[in-house]
C-alpha cells in the first residue's frame, strides 16, 4: 500500500541570467534577462507504508525541492502528489498532522527550554490533550533513552543528544511519515551508529514510514532496502539496496600509514590511488579481492595506522549517471 504517490512531477524556476562585462551589467539592470530551469523534471515514484526509502543525489540534484513539494512548502509546476491521500498543495495544514520532519542542520527545538518543555510545547501546537501528551513523552523517552537529559536545557546537550530530541519532537503527534534530511551529519561514528539503531527501532516499533536523504553511504547501506537516486532533476535509478550494493558499493578505500615503504602494485581488484612511500591509499573491489587478503599484502607488522571507508557517494552517483541512459 503506497503512502506517498508522485506522478509526472515538475518544478520550474525562473532565475536571472548573469551578463558578462560592464555593458552586460548595465543592460541587466535596465531589462534583466531570465532563464527557466527544471529543478525537478517529470519524476514519478511511490513509497509503501512502513518503508525506509533513501532519496539521494548530489547537491543541486532536486532532492530538497522534491521534499519541499511533498511537505507542501513549495507548489509543483505540474504533476500529481498524494501524501497519505492528501494533496500537499491544497491541504498543507491537514498534512502537517500526518508528517514529521528532522533536518540535521536546522533546529526546531527552543534552545533555552528543556527537551521535556519543548515536547509539551509541540504537543500544544498539535492540540494534544495534557494527559495524552504526558503518556506520549514517556513512551518516546523510553524508546530514545532520554531519561538522563530530558530536563536539561537543549543548549547544554551534545549534538547526538539534540538529534535524538529533534526526532522525538517530530514524532510527538504520531506522524505516519517522517522526513529525515541528513540526520547524522556532523556526528562521530559511535553516535551515528546509535542514531541509525534508533531510526530502525522507530520504524519497527512505531511503524513510521521514513523518507531519508543523506550524503553518508553508511546511513543508506544500514537503514534502507530501497534507493532512489536523482540527478539534474531526473530519477536515474530506483532499485533495491541489494542490487546497489552488488553493482556499486563493492569498492572500499584503504588508507594506511606504514613504518617503511612497501612495493604494492595494481592488479585485478586493487588500484593504487596514492603512494607516498609510508602513506598509501588503495581502492579495493571486494567482489574480486577480500579486504583481509589486501591487508596481508600490506604486511601487518609494518602498519602504524589504517582506515577503511566507503567510496564517496558522489563518486557512486557519477558512476551510475554514466551507466544509466535517461
Amino acid at each position: 500500500m503506497s503512502i506517498i504517490e508522485v506522478k509526472n512531477l515538475n518544478k520550474k524556476f525562473k532565475i536571472k541570467e548573469k551578463e558578462k562585462g560592464i555593458k552586460g551589467s548595465l543592460k541587466s539592470i535596465v531589462k534583466p534577462a531570465y532563464k527557466t530551469i527544471n529543478a525537478v523534471n517529470n519524476i514519478s515514484f511511490n513509497v509503501d507504508k512502513g518503508e525506509i526509502l533513501a532519496f539521494i543525489g548530489p547537491n543541486g540534484a532536486g532532492k530538497s525541492t522534491t521534499i519541499k513539494m511533498l511537505t507542501g512548502i513549495l507548489y509543483p509546476t505540474s504533476g500529481e502528489i498524494l501524501v497519505n491521500n492528501i494533496n500537499p498543495s491544497k491541504e498543507r495544514k491537514k498534512l502537517a498532522y500526518k508528517i514529521g520532519t528532522v533536518f540535521g542542520q536546522k533546529e526546531q527545538l527552543w534552545m533555552h527550554l528543556t527537551p521535556y518543555d519543548n515536547f509539551k510545547f509541540f504537543g500544544a501546537i498539535y492540540d494534544i490533550p495534557n494527559s495524552e501528551i504526558d503518556n506520549r513523552i514517556e513512551e518516546l523517552k523510553n524508546i530514545f533513552n532520554l531519561e538522563e537529559f530530558i530536563n536539561t536545557p537543549v543548549r547544554n546537550l551534545s549534538l547526538g543528544q539534540r538529534i535524538r530530541c529533534e526526532m522525538v519532537a517530530a514524532l510527538i503527534h504520531k506522524p505516519e511519515i517522517l522526513f529525515l534530511d541528513e540526520p547524522t551529519i556532523g556526528l562521530d561514528p559511535v553516535v551515528k551508529e546509535n542514531i541509525r539503531k534508533l531510526i530502525k527501532k522507530m520504524n519497527k516499533e512505531l511503524g513510521t514510514t521514513i523518507f531519508l536523504t543523506s550524503h553518508d553511504v553508511g546511513d543508506i547501506e544500514k537503514l534502507c532496502k530501497r534507493v532512489i537516486i536523482i540527478n539534474k532533476g531526473k530519477i536515474i535509478l530506483d532499485d533495491s539496496m541489494n542490487n546497489l550494493k552488488y553493482h556499486y558499493l563493492n569498492k572500499k578505500i584503504i588508507e594506511v600509514k606504514l613504518k617503511e615503504p612497501i612495493n604494492l602494485q595494481d592488479e585485478d581488484g586493487i588500484t593504487i590511488l596514492k603512494d607516498k612511500g609510508k602513506n598509501l591509499k588503495v581502492e579495493i573491489d571486494s567482489t574480486k579481492k577480500e579486504i583481509a587478503d589486501v591487508i596481508k599484502l600490506l604486511d601487518t607488522d609494518k602498519i602504524i595506522d589504517i582506515n577503511i571507508s566507503n567510496i564517496p557517494l558522489e563518486s557512486i552517483i557519477t558512476s551510475i549517471y554514466k551507466d544509466v541512459k535517461i
